[in-house]
């Protein structure tokens, strides 16, 4: 369990209690940004059982809780169609409530590690225009922009990719 400041918040492993939580969680955030229709990983067959989705080899996906609600989550994952050594960064996404409070790079930092705990030398993602707020903390957080989509993840829709090596 990883303490944030303040100390009424913590992140630690997705356990399938918190399915309805993560999944209400995407569902209300993402069409906040326009994230909603076709291509965008608010479709992705996951997002009912992350738990599960989850608990396959070399992936990872974690919550936030403050004063004991989950109100955020994210994680790692192979990534689909890419090389062995990449993982993906996946549905990272706060409640209002919890955004400014150190939470995302906090959040960041865990799945970062546990990327390097599992062995991969890249972590990639995927985001679109208009999460300025996810960009920055990924530029913060040593990634860089690609001209292009790595892999096949199916989110078609998004518009703007990041890499970093680990």
């Amino acid at each position: 369990m990883v303490q944030i400041a303040p100390m009424s918040q913590h992140i630690r492993p997705i356990t399938a209690a918190d399915n309805a939580a993560v999944a209400s969680i995407i569902r209300r955030v993402m069409p906040e940004f326009g994230a909603d229709g076709p291509g965008f990983a608010i479709h992705d067959a996951e997002v009912d059982d992350m738990a599960a989705a989850y608990a396959i080899p070399c992936a990872a996906y974690f919550v936030v809780e403050k004063d004991g609600v989950v109100m955020g989550g994210g994680g790692i994952a192979p990534l689909i169609g890419g090389d062995a050594d990449t993982c993906e960064l996946r549905k990272m996404y706060f409640l209002p409530e919890l955004r400014g409070l150190g939470a995302g790079n906090a959040l960041m930092q865990t799945c970062l590690a546990k990327a390097k705990e599992l062995g991969y030398h890249r972590v990639y993602l995927e985001t679109l225009t208009g999460m300025d707020a996810a960009k920055k903390l990924y530029r913060m957080s040593g990634f860089t922009p690609l001209r292009e989509a790595l892999g096949r993840t199916g989110h078609f829709s998004c518009d703007s990719f990041f890499v970093r090596e680990i």
